[in-house]
């Protein structure tokens, strides 16, 4: 359980009688009780998706619990796996749980701007310009093989990913509400494809590596796919203006402050090693963004949200850690040469920072 109640080392435990010596202490335990409630309250429709999502991604667990993160917050998602994970099934699945709308965007090396994000197409008869809009323009994306789009493809995309809107000739035009771009990336052909810039890396607030499914699954997939007849059926769960209010309940999740502070010292660990006295010689070229300390806060209150509690541990940042972090940070010469990966460095750095 949570070991750091609001301003004091005892633990808090909601089913166990407590006693407070302050008044502050006790308002601080009432609040998280109340939000507690509505954390149950508001997520009665997760075991239904979970359920459903069972019974058409077998396996991936963490694939669905990252989409659901990704739901919760509206946060962008870049997912690395290899072909056949069930990754594009996983979203549109998702999609149809959330009764919205979904595009998927196959990119390619030749792909315009206009490909995704529309254009504008000359009436003959108005002798005008109209405004033709393109798939972007849909409440969940999934991005298809994204490294294999072209700069200026990228740069479209971008704007979408961090405004919120589309500019079209001179006008700009607002996206949904609800807005997740769900991108994918083969980690092994390089062939035909254009590396994410940082700028944009940096825009997706998880990267989620999806493996191979174990022998069990991979057994049941053989089994299931002899009955199956192709198509996803998944039963509406949640709509989009429920899913909104959701993510009201999930901001309002109690955070103490000595969780603030562990997750500022794991970020900021990957900027200055030695300041927590961390032997990385030189691996880190540059340490994770300011966004790696605004998402892990964002994350961890959606799986404290996942595990239906109204207050953030420990734990759920460490959760949290790889996915956030994997992406924004830069490995030096030295740590190629030695074989040392981000996660490496990630995981020196959780077991190394004190754990409040």
């Amino acid at each position: 359980m949570f070991k750091n109640s609001p301003d004091t080392g005892a633990a808090l435990d909601p089913k166990e009688p407590q006693t407070f010596d302050t008044p502050q202490k006790r308002d601080d335990y009432s609040s998280i009780e109340a939000i507690s409630q509505k954390v149950q309250a508001s997520s009665a429709w997760l075991d239904s998706f979970r359920e459903q999502m069972a019974g058409v991604v077998i396996g991936q667990t963490t694939l669905i619990e990252r989409l659901l993160i990704g739901l919760l917050t509206g946060g962008h998602i870049l997912l690395e796996g290899l072909p056949g994970l069930a990754k594009t099934r996983a979203v549109k699945a998702l999609a149809m749980a959330v009764q919205t709308p979904f595009q998927r965007i196959q990119f390619t090396p030749d792909m315009l701007p206009a490909d995704i994000i529309g254009t504008e197409i000359y009436n003959p008869r108005d002798t005008s310009f109209e405004v033709k809009k393109g798939p972007v323009f849909s409440s969940i994306i999934l991005a298809d093989e994204i490294n294999r789009a072209p700069a200026k493809v990228q740069s479209a995309l971008l704007e979408a990913m961090q405004e919120k809107q589309v500019t079209i000739g001179d006008q700009s035009f607002a996206l949904p509400k609800l807005f997740l771009v769900l991108a994918t990336q083969n980690p092994i052909e390089q062939e035909g494809t254009y590396p994410l810039p940082e700028a944009q890396m940096d825009r997706f607030m998880l990267k989620t590596i999806v493996g191979y499914p174990s022998m069990a699954e991979e057994r049941r997939i053989l089994e299931d796919i002899e009955h199956a007849d192709g198509d996803i059926h998944i039963a509406p769960v949640i709509n989009a203006e429920e899913l909104l209010a959701v993510r009201q309940v999930v901001n309002t999740i109690y955070m103490d402050d000595k969780i603030k502070d562990y997750i500022v010292a794991l970020v900021y660990a990957t900027r200055d090693p030695r300041a927590f006295n961390l032997d990385l010689r030189d691996y880190i070229e540059t340490g994770a963004s300011p966004r790696a300390t605004i998402n892990l806060k964002t994350v961890a209150r959606a799986l404290a949200f996942l595990a239906r509690r109204g207050f953030v541990t420990p734990d759920d940042v460490k959760s949290a850690a790889l996915d956030v972090m994997r992406h924004r940070i830069r490995t030096s010469y030295e740590a190629e040469a030695e074989n040392i990966s981000s996660e490496d460095i990630i995981r020196k750095i959780l077991d190394t920072v004190p754990v409040p």
